[in-house]
């Protein structure tokens, strides 16, 4: 018999997306619930308690779509400001495009810089495929953002991220 090593990849449900983002931007429960209020969705300790706990605990409460798409409204609203008029309407589905779109308006990423983070993490990926992310599923051109694109993106994010915060905090330091 054969001995196979065994691969484990974590599944990209929202729950593991937040968990991400938590660690991404190192934000407390406070935090969290904070960014939910930016959109009048009240969560309290005991969802995110629900939300955070391991993919394989038996009390893990999985996050639905549209919960985790008033996360990223807020979240748009945390790092780019209220806009006038009305909040912006949470979703019921969500694939790992519109997370990716939610995310770039979040962060205001440009093309090139996405096309960085990519790089950063060994992946070539042209402009035009980028920018067949972010086009109408009904176009010819349209791909669909898979969840190893996601989790590359996530990690870059992470990368640059820690790496800016870890620069930030050395020269505070001097």
């Amino acid at each position: 018999m054969q001995s196979f090593k065994k691969c484990i990849i974590e599944i990209m449900t929202n729950n593991y997306i937040l968990r991400q983002l938590r660690y991404l931007f190192d934000y407390d429960d406070k935090k969290i619930i904070d960014i939910f209020r930016f959109v009048e969705y009240e969560a309290t300790e005991k969802d995110l308690e629900g939300w955070f706990r391991k993919d394989d605990d038996p009390l893990l409460v999985e996050m639905n779509d549209k919960i985790f798409a008033n996360f990223l409204n807020g979240l748009i609203i945390e790092k780019r400001g209220k806009k006038d008029g009305i909040l912006p309407k949470a979703e019921k589905r969500l694939n790992n495009n519109i997370i990716l779109k939610k995310l770039k308006i979040a962060l205001n990423l440009k093309s090139d810089e996405i096309l960085g983070l990519f790089t950063a993490v060994g992946l070539r990926i042209s402009k035009h495929e980028i920018s067949a992310f972010f086009r109408n599923p009904e176009h010819k051109s349209y791909r669909s953002f898979g969840d190893q694109f996601l989790r590359n993106f996530l990690r870059a994010l992470q990368m640059t991220n820690r790496k800016e915060l870890g620069e930030n905090i050395k020269r505070a330091a001097e």
